[in-house]
């Protein structure tokens, strides 16, 4: 216990520049409190005492703001950044060392059954607000940015923004996890950028067969 502990704090004083001490983390840090509530529930909901591990998961529910399934599967690692209104399903699947923000969503659909919500690979940081819905697959290395809705597979070392999520970038390389939620592509402000030069471009094209309109008529209109 004390081991495992241990890497729970080191995992938050490398991920997190705002902490500044292991005991300060220990004490204050509610994504710290949650995880290891789960590590308790889980352990009983995986001998059967299933009511004993809700009880546990909703007690930290209520003390950190965060749900965890006990049911959930989450590897070593996970880092639940601030933490407030994140939700994480009865069959979420979480690879190692994950980063999660606040307000974050591994939900289902509603339309499923059996494996209704989504599996996360190694290394993926989920951005704020953003949701995960449904039995998909989210690849190793894989960034999404905040507030994105994700409704289909990523795949690996891919970056997806937007409502519905897109891929924005997938160089087939390692996605960093820098924590930076600022610097991704806006794919909104690209369509739009993409419509206002076809919109300039039927403008010209309209503005030049005018001005020939006009040349061929001058002749008719002299006679």
């Amino acid at each position: 216990m004390l081991k495992k502990l241990r890497e729970d704090i080191a995992i938050v004083k490398e991920k997190d520049p705002a902490a500044r001490s292991s005991l300060e983390i220990f004490l204050t840090y509610s994504g710290l409190k949650a995880v290891r509530s789960y590590r308790r529930a889980n352990w009983f909901y995986r001998h059967k005492w299933f009511t004993i591990a809700r009880i546990i998961s909703q007690r930290a529910r209520h003390k950190t703001g965060i749900e965890i399934h006990p049911g959930a599967q989450i590897g070593k690692g996970l880092f639940i950044d601030h933490g407030m209104g994140v939700v994480i399903g009865e069959t979420t699947v979480i690879g190692d060392n994950c980063l999660l923000y606040q307000g974050v969503t591994l939900g289902g659909t509603g339309k499923d059954k059996g494996k209704r919500h989504p599996t996360l690979g190694d290394n993926v940081m989920v951005g704020a607000g953003a949701k995960v819905l449904g039995p998909i697959r989210i690849g190793n290395n894989v960034k999404v940015a905040a507030n994105a809705v994700v409704l289909k597979d990523i795949p690996d070392n891919c970056t997806a923004v937007g409502v519905p999520a897109r891929i924005a970038r997938c160089e087939g390389q390692r996605v960093e996890q820098d924590l930076d939620q600022i610097h991704m592509p806006d794919l909104t402000m690209e369509d739009i950028t993409m419509l206002k030069r076809a919109v300039k471009c039927l403008r010209d094209e309209m503005t030049e067969l005018e001005q020939q309109s006009n040349l061929s008529d001058a002749p008719e209109q002299k006679s």
